[in-house]
């Protein structure tokens, strides 16, 4: 019987605002984890927080007090996700290839739950969710084909990361509640629609730019005679 297949473990590059002060406290969080507490107990955590986060966009549609419940959950997925690896590492527990396939398998059912809920809400329009959740899919899908042929995998875009995007998504629960929609050129919109315009808009330069700059990059490296 064959071993484990080798895994080579990519480059973390993460640059993201909060990054520095996120990793001293999830490791804070981790050296106080009960022994009880392992890395699947908290993927699930996080997995379930979006799961309740999608479910609350959609109850919004009924009372909008579900709003703040999404942020709440939204706290929820932050906590599991982020804190998962930190205490595998901490503890030496380490798994690189289930782990990296197990959370970045559940981060896209997750997603698709979160922006599902967001789609039936009443606060974003179906079709607008489609193309975010497509095009959001699409840069993580470069984002995975640069780690494996690059072997740098990107925690963040520049100052932007999960947990900063988090938390615009909790303040913009917030404003949702007393301003669910925007009047551009004296037409009334969604907010939400326009805010989805922006990060589709923003998600898909990164994409169109990653594309340019690996290929050149596997280009140049993998050069014929």
């Amino acid at each position: 019987m064959s071993g484990p297949t080798t895994f080579k473990t990519a480059a973390r590059e993460q640059q993201n605002i909060l990054a520095p002060l996120e990793k001293r406290v999830l490791a804070w969080l981790a050296h106080r984890m009960p022994p009880w507490v392992n890395s699947d107990h908290l993927t699930l955590l996080g997995f379930a927080g979006m799961i309740l986060t999608g479910a609350s966009y959609y109850l919004a549609r009924v009372n909008p007090a579900f709003l703040v419940a999404a942020s709440g959950f939204l706290a929820v997925n932050w906590f599991g996700d982020s804190l998962d690896g930190t205490l595998a590492r901490v503890r030496q527990r380490q798994r690189p290839r289930y782990g990296f396939y197990v959370d970045h398998i559940i981060d896209a059912f997750g997603t698709l739950f979160l922006i599902g809920g967001l789609g039936l809400s009443g606060y974003m329009t179906p079709v607008i969710a489609m193309i975010l959740l497509i095009t959001y899919f699409l840069l993580n899908i470069e984002l995975y084909l640069a780690t494996y042929a690059i072997g740098v995998f990107r925690l963040s875009f520049g100052i932007w990361g999960p947990t900063e995007l988090r938390i615009v998504m909790m303040a913009g629960n917030l404003v949702l509640l007393v301003k669910p929609e925007v009047v551009i050129a004296g037409n009334s919109r969604l907010l939400c629609d326009v805010a989805a315009l922006v990060a589709i808009a923003g998600m898909a330069v990164m994409v169109l730019v990653n594309t340019i700059r690996n290929t050149a990059k596997l280009y140049r490296e993998e050069r014929l005679p």
